[in-house]
């Protein structure tokens, strides 16, 4: 049986942070993300932070109109009503990304220094660890897979 791919997360940094305390348990996006439950997630926190801080792992990814999931999911989302309406802005579906088993890094992983190993380029929204990432990276990865 092969490992599940490790998703990248950006976030931005209050968010990011969010989870990590555990007052954020589900992660809203407009794009489906196509991934199983049990997948490892990897927290990146976009600027000024821009750094990896922490890991999770995926207990389910729902799609759900905004109404639907709002009234679900409103206290985990960590976002205001309106906040969420204007993230939500047109959409006919809120893709819910589940999270649990999450861990805050002992020191956060900066950009440099993950550019410092290879090329990187953190994504905007997310994206699956590849090969061709720096190794730190993929190997946070890999522990996240068998925690």
């Amino acid at each position: 049986m092969t490992s599940p791919r490790t998703l990248l997360l950006s976030l931005r940094p209050r968010f990011a942070n969010a989870i990590l305390t555990g007052d954020k348990t589900v992660e809203l996006r407009r794009r489906p993300i196509n991934a199983l439950p049990g997948t490892p997630v990897i927290l990146y926190a976009s600027s000024p932070t821009m750094a990896i801080v922490g890991t999770a792992r995926l207990r389910a990814v729902q799609a759900l109109t905004p109404g639907s999931a709002w009234r679900t999911y409103r206290k985990s989302l960590g976002l205001s009503r309106s906040e969420y309406d204007t993230y939500l802005d047109g959409s006919t579906r809120a893709y819910l990304l589940l999270l649990h088993q999450v861990c805050s890094l002992n020191e956060p992983l900066p950009l440099h220094r993950l550019r410092e190993e290879g090329t990187f380029n953190p994504p905007q929204s997310f994206r699956y660890v590849a090969e061709s990432d720096p190794a730190p990276l993929r190997t946070l990865g890999a522990l996240s897979v068998t925690v």
